[in-house]
Formats: structure tokens, sequence, C-alpha cells
């Protein structure tokens, strides 16, 4: 496709959003702003593909100019590494300073093309996973289950952060207590999406398996 709004309605149709609404709602953005960019009224920005591309799982070279592949390349049976966590005792998932694009660690048991993997960074976590080891999740964005309380998941709030948390109900049905593993509960947050984990690597089994890494 050569028109930018076409590739953003494809993307958004690819990752199983069925109407611009409803992606908007996802990720918090401005319903008529995203639909303008989407229906070619409103031409968006490089930085503005790149917040877009990030949460459709595409490249944002392909999103603003058709430049390369639609999605990321990959070794076959191996996922990105996208991010570090547990960094700080607020269990912040730091995606500018994570893991290189080219690392990338094997696909979990049970786990799809849609998996993504976090490493850990210090020893916050400890009791969840220690520094070094990779935590999976299925990066697919969809809203909170019942069968998440009281587990901990990969979340993202309206803030804008995505956390490694344990999952508690809040004081309202649209609100979730996060707890933390180490830090604070953070009380009554509005979540876009959350992820069970799906696997856990320990650090001298994760070390043998990450492709590319220093």
């Amino acid at each position: 496709m050569e028109d930018r709004s076409q590739r953003l309605r494809e993307a958004r149709l690819a990752k199983g959003f069925e109407t611009a609404a409803a992606a908007a709602d996802a990720f918090g953005w401005n319903r008529n702003t995203y639909a303008s960019n989407e229906n070619g009224n409103a031409p968006f920005s490089y930085r503005r593909a790149k917040e877009y591309a990030q949460a459709f799982g595409v490249r944002p070279d392909w999103l603003y100019d058709a430049a390369g592949p639609m999605r990321p390349t990959a070794e076959p049976g191996f996922v990105p590494i996208i991010g570090r966590v547990g960094a700080n005792p607020d269990g912040t998932v730091l995606f500018a300073t994570g893991q290189d694009p080219t690392d990338l660690a094997p696909i979990p048991p049970g786990g799809t093309e849609k998996a993504a993997a976090l490493l850990v960074v210090g020893h916050s976590m400890r009791g969840v996973a220690d520094d070094g080891a990779l935590i999976y999740f299925e990066d697919q964005r969809t809203p909170p289950t019942p069968d998440m309380l009281g587990h901990v998941v990969v979340v993202e709030v309206d803030t804008d952060e995505v956390l490694v948390k344990r999952l508690l109900r809040g004081s309202r049905p649209d609100r979730f207590d996060l707890e933390s593993v180490a830090g604070p509960t953070r009380h009554d947050a509005r979540l876009r999406w959350a992820a069970h984990i799906t696997a856990i690597i320990p650090p001298y089994q994760a070390r043998r398996i990450i492709r590319g890494a220093a």
C-alpha cells in the first residue's frame, strides 16, 4: 500500500481491532485524532508512526513511508526481547533501555508468534524472577480477565506505563489494585490491557538461549 492512512488501517485490522474507536480506546488515544489519521484527513508524523507501530506490532518505517517489510523480521521460532523489568522497585518495564532489537529468545513451550520477552534486571523481582531471567507473555493487548486476579501479570495502565504486577480487585469494577513484588501497591489503576505470564526462564538458562546478547 502506498497510502500511509491505508497502512495504518491494515496494521489496526491485523492486530485484531475491528474499529478505529476500539483501537483508540485500547491504547488511550483520542478517538477523533486517531480516526483522522486513519482516514487520511490528518497525516501523522513519524513520531506518531512510532507510537502506532509499537501498539500494532509493525515497523514504523513501513507504516510511515512503506519502507521494508510490515513486521520486524525474526528468526523462525524466536521472538523479540522488548524491554527490561525490575530495574526499579515499581516493576516498570523500561522499553527505552531494553535490549537491542536484534536480541531474540526462543518461543517458549505453548507460546505463539505473538509472544514477547522481558529481561529481568536487578533483584527487585526476587521471588518471581531473579536477575537475568526472562519473563514471557503473549503480546495481544486484550483487557484483563477474571482468571488473572491474584496472579502476577504484565499490564499497561492509562499513564502509558507497562508494569509487572500482581493483579487485585480495585474499589470499582473498572479499577484494579497492582501489588508490587517490592514497593508500594498502586490502588485503583485503570488498565488498557493485561497479559498472563506464560513462562519464566531462570538466569543461567536465559544466558544460553538469548540470541544476539553481548
